[in-house]
C-alpha cells in the first residue's frame, strides 16, 4: 500500500499545468515572488544563474510578451505581470500590455546576469534592489523549489539544501515492472482526474501547433502531402505541433513531466492518437498513460533534471511503451519497447529550448514506435551491444551514467557554442 501511494503521489506531483517554456517559467517566477516581497518594483536586479538555466532560456519564446526571448525578457515578464502565487503559471493572467511594460521596464531597471558558482545544475537566484531594500529568492533543482526567501536581513523562507544535485529521494525510487503492474490495477479514481487533465490541456495545445503559424511548424509539415495519414506519422505529428507552439511562445498551458513541456506533450499525443486508431476505451487511455507517464519519470530519475541528454527520447520511448501497452502487450514486450527506442537515440544532445526541438520530439517517437516493432517482432539489441546491458533497469541506469557523467563536458561545450557571438 505505501508503494501504491507513492506511485499515485509522483503522478500527481509531477504531472502540473504550465504555461510557457519552464526554465525561463521558473525565472519568471522567482522574480515575481522577489517583487512581492520587495513590496515594490525593483531598481536594480541581479540574477546568478547555471549554465543549464542560460542554455535553455536563451532561443525560447516567453508566453505573453509579444515574441521576446531570454533571461531578462523572463525575469521582466515575472516582475512586471506575474502572479507569484501562480508557480508555473506565473504569466497566465498577465495583461495584454504586458509586452510594453517589459520593454519600459528594463528601460528603467537595469539586470545583471551572471553564472551561478555554484556546482548545481539547476540554480536562479535573484537579488532586488529599490529605495534602500533588497530582496532574494534562490530555487534549485526543480523549477518551484524555492530554499531562501530573504527581505533585507530577515529570512523569511529558508530550506536545508542537499548535497545531491537534483535529488531523486526515497520516495521516488521506480521499477518498470513494478510501474507496469501499478498502470494496471491502480483504481481510476486516483489518477483519472491528473490524466484526463493532461490529455485535455496537451491535446489543445497539440491543435493550435497544428493549426499552423508557430516556429518551423514541424507538426504540419510531417503531414503534408498524406491523404489519410498513418497513425505513425500522426502520433509523429500530434507531438510535434505541441512543441510548435510551445517554444514559440503559445500561451495555452500544457502538463508537463519531469519539469518538462515538452516530455508531457511527448508522452501524451502518441497515445491519445493511438487510441483513438484501436478505438480503446477510455480506461484503456488513462492506463497506457499512466504507464507512459511513471516510465518516463524513472528513466529521466537517472538521467537527472538538465544536462545534455535530449529528454524528449525518455518522452519518446515511454510513449510506445504506452502504446505497447494499448495493444495489450505482455511485460516483456513494454521493457524491450524502451530498451530498443533508448538503444536507437541515446546520445541525442539538447542544445537547448527552442522551435528543433519539436523535430526531436518528432524523431523521438519514431525512435520508441520503431522499438515496438522490433518487440513485436521478437528483435531486440541485447547485453554487450553498446550501452545496452542485461535488464532494463540496468539499462537505464547505464544512459543515467551516460548523461551525467559522459555527457557532462558535452553540456558545457554546447553551452560554449550558444553563448559565442
Amino acid at each position: 500500500m505505501e508503494e501504491y501511494l507513492y506511485y499515485t503521489k509522483i503522478l500527481k506531483e509531477q504531472l502540473i499545468p504550465a504555461t510557457g517554456c519552464t526554465e525561463p517559467i521558473a525565472l519568471a517566477y522567482a522574480a515575481a515572488v522577489g517583487r512581492k516581497t520587495l513590496g515594490m518594483l525593483p531598481e536594480r536586479i541581479t540574477a546568478a544563474v547555471s549554465g543549464s538555466i542560460i542554455k535553455n532560456v536563451k532561443s525560447v519564446v516567453v508566453p505573453s510578451t509579444g515574441g521576446m526571448k531570454g533571461i531578462e525578457t523572463a525575469i521582466a515578464a515575472g516582475t512586471v505581470a506575474g502572479q507569484e502565487d501562480c508557480a508555473l503559471e506565473v504569466l497566465s493572467c498577465a495583461p495584454a500590455d504586458t509586452p510594453e511594460k517589459i520593454k519600459r521596464f528594463l528601460r528603467q531597471c537595469p539586470v545583471k546576469i551572471t553564472v551561478a558558482e555554484s556546482e548545481r545544475v539547476f540554480d536562479i537566484d535573484i537579488a532586488m534592489e529599490a529605495k534602500g531594500h533588497t530582496a532574494q529568492v534562490r530555487i534549485i533543482d526543480t523549477h518551484t523549489n524555492i530554499v531562501l526567501i530573504r527581505r533585507d536581513e530577515e529570512i523569511l523562507l529558508s530550506k536545508e539544501i542537499p548535497k545531491e544535485d537534483c535529488p531523486a529521494g526515497e520516495d521516488r525510487i521506480l521499477e518498470i515492472s513494478k510501474i507496469v503492474e501499478y498502470a494496471r490495477t491502480c483504481s481510476l479514481e486516483d489518477v483519472s482526474e491528473t490524466i484526463d487533465r493532461q490529455i485535455a490541456y496537451n491535446t489543445a495545445l497539440s491543435a493550435e501547433g497544428m493549426a499552423g503559424g508557430w516556429g518551423a511548424e514541424i507538426g504540419r509539415i510531417l503531414l503534408l502531402g498524406q491523404a489519410v495519414p498513418d497513425v505513425k506519422f500522426r502520433a509523429m505529428a500530434a507531438a510535434a505541433a505541441g512543441s510548435d507552439a510551445r517554444m514559440s511562445g503559445c500561451e495555452l498551458p500544457a502538463v508537463i513531466n519531469s519539469g518538462s513541456g515538452n516530455q508531457g506533450l511527448t508522452i501524451t499525443m502518441p497515445i491519445v492518437e493511438y487510441a483513438k486508431e484501436l478505438n480503446a476505451s477510455h480506461e484503456q487511455l488513462i492506463r497506457a498513460m499512466v504507464l507512459a507517464n511513471l516510465t518516463a519519470v524513472r528513466i529521466k530519475q537517472s538521467i537527472g533534471c538538465l544536462s545534455a541528454y535530449c529528454g524528449a527520447i525518455c518522452a519518446g520511448c515511454s510513449a510506445a511503451a504506452g502504446v505497447a501497452f494499448l495493444y495489450g502487450e505482455e511485460e516483456s514486450i513494454i521493457e524491450h519497447t524502451v530498451v530498443n527506442g533508448l538503444a536507437i537515440l541515446s546520445g541525442t544532445i539538447c542544445d537547448g529550448a527552442k522551435p528543433s526541438c519539436a523535430a526531436k520530439i518528432a524523431m523521438a517517437v519514431h525512435a520508441g514506435l520503431l522499438g515496438f516493432q522490433m518487440a513485436k517482432e521478437g528483435k531486440e539489441f541485447v547485453h554487450g551491444e553498446g550501452i545496452i546491458k542485461k535488464g532494463i533497469e540496468n539499462t537505464i541506469e547505464e544512459v543515467g551514467v551516460l548523461s551525467r557523467d559522459g555527457m557532462n563536458m558535452t553540456n558545457k561545450v554546447i553551452l560554449d557554442i550558444m553563448v559565442k557571438e
